[in-house]
């Protein structure tokens, strides 16, 4: 059914334009006020939100077997714990009555430890020249120990440049006393040995005393 236009054509307006405000906020009226933010989905479905028949319930603080989820519910009240889905792709879902908060912060916990424990030992590298002065040298001594006690190895070279490569023994000498200022750090690895127009030696971080 056709619409009665007035007179001149086209629909008269309301007053500010009327339908869908720019800007994406939605319907002005009976509809969401502003752009709604995603919703972050929680790690674990927690108490409320377990809306299957059954579980089954394990852990120390009660006995194993298959619960009516009411009753689980309530038994994790009556506790004033969480009863915490942990494994929802079997049937029943198996859950725990816990506190939450405490098991998601012992939870990362132990990642966090995990991922300190495999972190990738990286080379860093100190480079010096024959003519390296005292001031330069304790400088990049103390990086050199602040990378070996991350666990990173350490390369360190003395670079040759021109009529320099005359003065090796000075190189050796320079790199056998940087072995040892990080000697309560680090061990060396191999004596300086030359790679081109470079003497180099490599550093592993020293294992902790038991």
């Amino acid at each position: 059914m056709a619409v009665p236009q007035k007179p001149g054509g086209g629909f008269n307006r309301p007053p500010g334009g009327g339908g869908f405000r720019p800007g994406g906020g939605g319907f002005n009226k009976g509809g969401f006020k502003g752009r709604m933010a995603p919703r972050k989905e929680a790690e674990h479905r927690i108490n409320q939100y377990i809306r299957v028949p059954q579980v089954r319930l394990v852990g120390d603080n009660v006995e194993v077997g298959i619960y009516n989820t009411q009753d689980a519910l309530r038994m994790a009240q009556e506790m004033q714990l969480d009863l915490v889905e942990i494994s929802p792709q079997v049937d029943p879902p198996v859950c725990k009555i816990i506190d939450y908060n405490k098991f998601l912060y012992d939870k990362k916990k132990k990642e966090k430890e995990m991922k300190a424990k495999s972190k990738v030992s990286e080379v860093k590298e100190i480079r010096f020249t024959p003519n390296t002065d005292d001031h330069d040298f304790d400088f990049k001594a103390k990086h050199a120990e602040g990378f070996l006690k991350d666990g990173n190895k350490v390369k360190a070279y003395v670079q040759f440049k021109g009529r320099a490569i005359q003065f090796q023994e000075r190189g050796q000498l320079l790199l056998l006393k940087f072995a040892e200022r990080l000697a309560e750090v680090g061990i060396l690895e191999n004596m300086p040995k030359m790679e081109g127009r470079r003497m180099l030696a490599m550093f592993a971080p020293k294992g902790k005393k038991k």
